[in-house]
């Protein structure tokens, strides 16, 4: 999307996992994700060279069954049925896509902008998971101790920053700054700003889980856009 007044363009680009990733149909027609754990998704990084700011998110969408791949070889898989694969977490392929995706950017010839991660954002299921009738039916947020992130999100959350430090040092040596814009902590404290079972038009016919982890617009991710427009007047 382009501004004319402000001379300044907007491009969205859809990669979850930021690596090359397909999805296929495994035994008893199980969808399976193939994840090139080394390979990122050119759908973005190919159009990066001429940008000035260029912002990666992702974490949810890791936990789905899949394969992964290093050097186009098997090197493990998440929900797989396999019994002759090394079984991991999600975390080992979220970690790795990361590297991946942080080391294309500083490995680009010509981008010499600014590279900012929003941090993951925690999802608000309760009484039971997303696909065991969990729900998310607060309308208030939560004071700051009545809640804390899950294991889970808080692997997610140290293994983003991890892989950021090591980028933003490597950016120095090639002219390009790493800033992170950190939500997380933040949005633990709104299990009221999710769709839950309105996530689709009002007079649409469709069976859906509870959406406790996308967000409501307007809502709280509102405010990552007030946080972002001051990190970007520093």
């Amino acid at each position: 999307m382009y501004y004319s007044a402000f001379n300044f363009t907007i491009i969205i680009y859809w990669s979850p996992f930021l690596i090359r990733a397909k999805q296929t149909r495994g035994p008893d027609r199980m969808i399976l994700w193939n994840f090139h754990l080394d390979e990122v998704d050119k759908t973005w990084a190919s159009h990066i060279d001429d940008f000035n700011y260029v912002i990666i998110s992702g974490g949810n969408w890791f936990n789905r069954p899949s394969i992964f791949y290093q050097k186009r070889r098997i090197v493990g898989c998440l929900y797989c049925p396999s019994k002759k694969v090394t079984h991991r977490t999600m975390h080992y392929s979220h970690r790795k896509a990361f590297h991946t995706a942080f080391q294309a950017i500083n490995k680009s010839s010509k981008f010499k902008g600014t590279v900012i991660l929003r941090s993951v954002s925690p999802s608000h299921f309760e009484n039971g998971v997303w696909d065991k009738g969990g729900d998310c039916v607060r309308t208030q947020p939560f004071r700051r101790n009545e809640t804390a992130l899950s294991v889970d999100d808080i692997q997610i959350y140290k293994d983003q920053l991890k892989e950021f430090q090591i980028a933003k040092e490597e950016g120095k040596k090639k002219g390009i700054d790493f800033k992170l814009l950190d939500t997380t902590n933040a949005m633990l404290l709104r299990p009221d700003g999710h769709p839950s079972r309105y996530g689709h038009w009002p007079n649409a016919k469709v069976t859906l889980y509870n959406d406790c982890v996308h967000w409501c617009l307007p809502g709280p991710v509102d405010m990552w856009n007030d946080i972002l427009l001051q990190m970007l007047n520093v």
